[in-house]
């Protein structure tokens, strides 16, 4: 993330193909013409996204809720679900966190340098597939079994991150984000695509859904977003320093499902 703690195989070409043309179609709870097993989320839905000061307040009036993987239980998701909510959960996809559960599994291999803000975590090599695809699979069966129905996987464009000595190129990124989806669709989950604006054009047809951070305050980058919104699925859009009214219209016009958080991600919100 860009300021906010919060924080599988390859697809075959037709998979591909079935995903673009029948997006269109999907609606929140079903589509007629359903390309994958999976929840296709459409364009306009409310969201909620809580990362901390647990437990998560349940009474915010949204139709999607953003929650961390670890912090929360199966009973979380439940509670929910029985409120008609759809529930994604987040994870870190690009980095190493000392305080997770899992963190005994990551090899100092592909642990490089500290992350800018949070020191005791590490970037991860998203080169080394081979190490990471099985590490982030389990994050995701997780995911899973906890009943949730997508996968925020965050830090998704280090491409474009300042991680010192660490190379990453756009093409290896846009490897790994394949990976990624490859994993969140053979779970049946929906995945979301976070920030990494310049690879929206190539990605918007495989991830169901996009999750942005502060790319009004940003300028000029929220436009990069259309082709998911043009495909009728959501963008979940944040900012942080700007007012409603500095935002909204232009939110409105693009056709984002955009609200106003603080960083530290607690419960309160403000909705366009």
């Amino acid at each position: 993330m860009t300021f906010a703690r919060t924080s599988r195989r390859w697809l075959k070409t037709t998979v591909f193909a079935a995903v673009v043309t029948a997006v269109a179609a999907c609606s929140f709870g079903s589509a007629a013409a359903d390309p994958g097993p999976w929840w296709h989320p459409e364009k306009g839905l409310s969201w909620q996204w809580q990362l901390h000061k647990e437990p998560v307040d349940t009474s915010i009036n949204a139709q999607v809720y953003d929650i961390d993987l670890f912090e929360n239980q199966a009973s979380t998701v439940k509670t929910l679900h029985d409120q008609g909510r759809k529930v994604i959960c987040y994870l870190s996809g690009g980095s190493w966190e000392p305080y997770r559960p899992d963190a005994g599994d990551f090899p100092d291999s592909v642990k490089s340098g500290p992350v800018p803000e949070w020191d005791d975590e590490r970037w991860l090599d998203v080169k080394q597939i081979d190490v990471l695809k099985p590490l982030m699979a389990k994050r995701m069966d997780l995911c899973k079994q906890k009943g949730f129905d997508g996968v925020e996987p965050d830090w998704a464009d280090l491409h474009n991150q300042d991680t010192g000595g660490l190379v990453i190129t756009a093409a290896e990124q846009l490897t790994y984000n394949r990976m990624l989806a490859g994993l969140a669709h053979d779970r049946g989950l929906a995945i979301g695509l976070k920030n990494d604006l310049d690879q929206v054009a190539t990605l918007s047809g495989l991830f169901d859904f996009a999750v942005n951070e502060q790319c009004f305050e940003e300028r000029a980058t929220c436009e990069q977003l259309t082709p998911f919104v043009g495909a009728g699925k959501p963008v979940f859009h944040a900012e942080y320093n700007l007012k409603l009214t500095d935002f909204c219209a232009d939110s409105a016009r693009l056709g984002f499902s955009s609200i106003r958080k603080n960083r530290e991600l607690d419960a309160w919100r403000e909705t366009c």
